[in-house]
């Protein structure tokens, strides 16, 4: 076998092992999934006419993950698996790229496979992989402007070098058309470059040129966002701050990152039994004492939710992973919990464990270090340079948005915002658990990844299945003559409703055109809430789609949908309620 193939076997494997967990999670429903409903209709449409426009949900500006999806379309005709199997492409190739990445960065083979399946086979990647959401087209951008940063440091001479950073602009660049906080690598990643990069002065001047053709090309991409009609730019006002509000949410957000990499974390509690006995006295002591007040039927197991993983941390039920085992957003009711709470507390030992083991091995003897032969190893320094600035302006990006729409106490973090950090936190994380605890992982991580994997599959069929069971409901009440328009079926189906009889969503951040936004009619007194309601105002709804049939109105005269449902003790069931008490069949 060529040497060159030998080291792309692993990368193939963490691409295939992406590619095999989502086929086998069934990942198609004619509807649209979280914010990708829009803008998958805006891909049909650009297949369709050659031009982009807008529909007033999109503050991202997706062009390249239009054009791909776009060409799909051209190829397969259109339909909302094709448009999603474009994530799906780019999902494989970032995970190819990743495990090269590690590699670059000092982390032998083996290890760097295990690094890349911690992050790759989670719940959260697998699931926004087989979506169109802009979330894994941002973090591919994030990982190529990375990888071609890597080569530019470990170029053998100043040509090389020069060749990578302008592929990391260009790059940057195009990709960051589809989620603009992709521009972060051309803004902070590649200045970083070219800093330790500075005693090469051909190097230094190229390389600055080609980024200030970068600043030039954001700019522009940004005027011609603000020229097109329907966009969302995302403006916000600040006025008042509930400060902590605002730190809870932080915490619970970076406390979640241990069971997002649980694989890697799971590691670090394992190495604490290389302790001495009375630290491993201790540590199992307080992990214990808090797996009995987290999960114990008591009045203090309320202060222990903001440690228990996953967590739900949003009223409109936005993040992604959430105790119910699959993305739902139907504005009433609640399905039945698919992690309980024993479950949830194991979790959160082994997170919180990996904390504690990862805080230890800072003061660990260093141990003999396995390195990918092929490159050169970067230094902590050079590392901490080249991705500090980047996670701090990445942070300092979230910061702001949370002050920002704070005021309405929700919406203020999402977890997939995490991507980008996660990634730069899974390259500290195994880079240190292979210098200072152990040069080969233990046969523990491939477990925690199997396990890992195995909830990410379930947790993707589920929702897939909740959404085609949504389709199916749909269906049954336009065959009782019962139009779309009356009928509350989530906020996603229900867009899409309103995108039948308009040409864009009634937002109110609607920037480009003259006062497009009116506002919806009042609610009957006595009617059930939808979520967006005002974003919909088409949409007037006398039953609303549930899991309790008996809120809202009570049940309304329609027979229930069931769906499947992986690792959980019984099937789903969808149904259809009255929102008022004066509704007629």
């Amino acid at each position: 076998m060529p040497l060159v193939l030998k080291y792309r076997v692993p990368a193939l494997f963490c691409a295939g092992a992406v590619l095999a967990c989502e086929l086998i999670s069934k990942p198609y429903a004619a509807m649209g999934i979280g914010d990708d409903g829009p803008y998958i209709l805006v891909a049909k449409n650009l297949a369709a006419t050659g031009h982009i426009h807008y529909n007033g949900w999109s503050a991202a500006m997706l062009c390249w993950q239009l054009y791909l999806a776009a060409a799909l379309i051209k190829v397969f005709g259109f339909s909302f698996t094709t448009v999603r199997v474009s994530t799906m492409v780019v999902s494989v190739a970032s995970a190819f790229l990743l495990q090269r990445i590690l590699v670059r960065c000092g982390i032998s083979e083996r290890n760097a496979v295990i690094g890349t399946l911690a992050l790759v086979l989670s719940p959260l990647y697998l699931l926004l992989s087989v979506t169109f959401m802009s979330d894994i087209h941002g973090l591919f951008g994030i990982i190529v402007c990375l990888y071609a940063c890597l080569r530019a440091l470990q170029a053998s001479n100043d040509r090389a070098s020069i060749g990578w950073l302008c592929f990391a602009v260009a790059a940057d660049i195009a990709v960051g058309t589809s989620r603009q906080l992709t521009w972060l690598g051309v803004l902070v990643m590649i200045p970083s470059a070219l800093w330790l990069l500075r005693a090469h002065r051909r190097v230094l001047l190229t390389g600055a040129a080609a980024t200030i053709a970068g600043f030039l090309a954001i700019g522009a991409c940004l005027i011609w966002l603000r020229h097109q009609p329907y966009t969302t730019p995302g403006t916000y006002g600040i006025s008042h701050v509930p400060w902590l509000y605002i730190i809870a949410s932080f915490v619970r957000f970076f406390l979640e990152f241990p069971f997002l990499l649980l694989p890697i974390s799971g590691l670090f509690l394992l190495a604490i039994r290389k302790s001495r006995p009375r630290t491993i006295v201790l540590i199992c002591g307080s992990l214990a004492v808090f797996m009995l007040f987290a999960t114990y039927p008591s009045h203090l197991r309320g202060y222990f939710n903001l440690f228990l993983q996953p967590t739900l941390r949003d009223a409109l039920g936005c993040d992604f992973i959430t105790i119910y085992g699959a993305y739902e957003s139907l504005s009433q009711g609640l399905p039945h919990v698919f992690l309980p709470l024993w479950v949830q507390g194991l979790l959160s030992v082994v997170s919180m464990g990996g904390l504690i083991g990862l805080v230890l091995s800072f003061f660990a003897t260093r141990r003999p270090e396995e390195v990918a032969r092929e490159t050169v190893r970067p230094s902590w320094s050079q590392l901490g340079i080249l991705l500090g600035p980047f996670a701090a302006a990445y942070t300092g990006l979230l910061i702001y948005r949370a002050v920002a729409v704070a005021n309405d106490y929700t919406g203020v973090l999402f977890d997939r915002y995490s991507l980008g950090l996660l990634l730069v936190a899974l390259i500290c994380l195994v880079r240190q658990l292979q210098d200072r605890v152990e040069s080969r992982f233990s046969v523990g991580g491939i477990a925690f990844i199997a396990i890992m994997a195995a909830y990410g599959v379930a947790l993707t069929h589920n929702t897939f299945a909740l959404y085609r069971a949504r389709v199916a409901m749909a269906a049954e009440l336009r065959a009782a003559h019962v139009p779309d328009t009356s009928v509350d079926n989530g906020w996603e189906y229900n867009l899409l409703v309103e995108l039948r009889h308009t040409p864009y969503i009634n937002n109110p951040s609607i920037a480009s055109a003259a006062n497009p936004y009116i506002p919806a009619p009042a609610v009957p007194a006595g009617t059930c809430t939808m979520i967006h309601r005002n974003d919909t105002p088409h949409v007037q709804p006398i039953y609303g789609v549930t899991f309790e049939p008996g809120i809202c109105a009570g049940a309304a005269p329609f027979a229930p949908i069931h769906y499947s449902q992986w690792l959980a003790p019984e099937p789903g069931t969808l149904y259809v309620v009255r929102y008022a008490d004066s509704s007629a069949p």
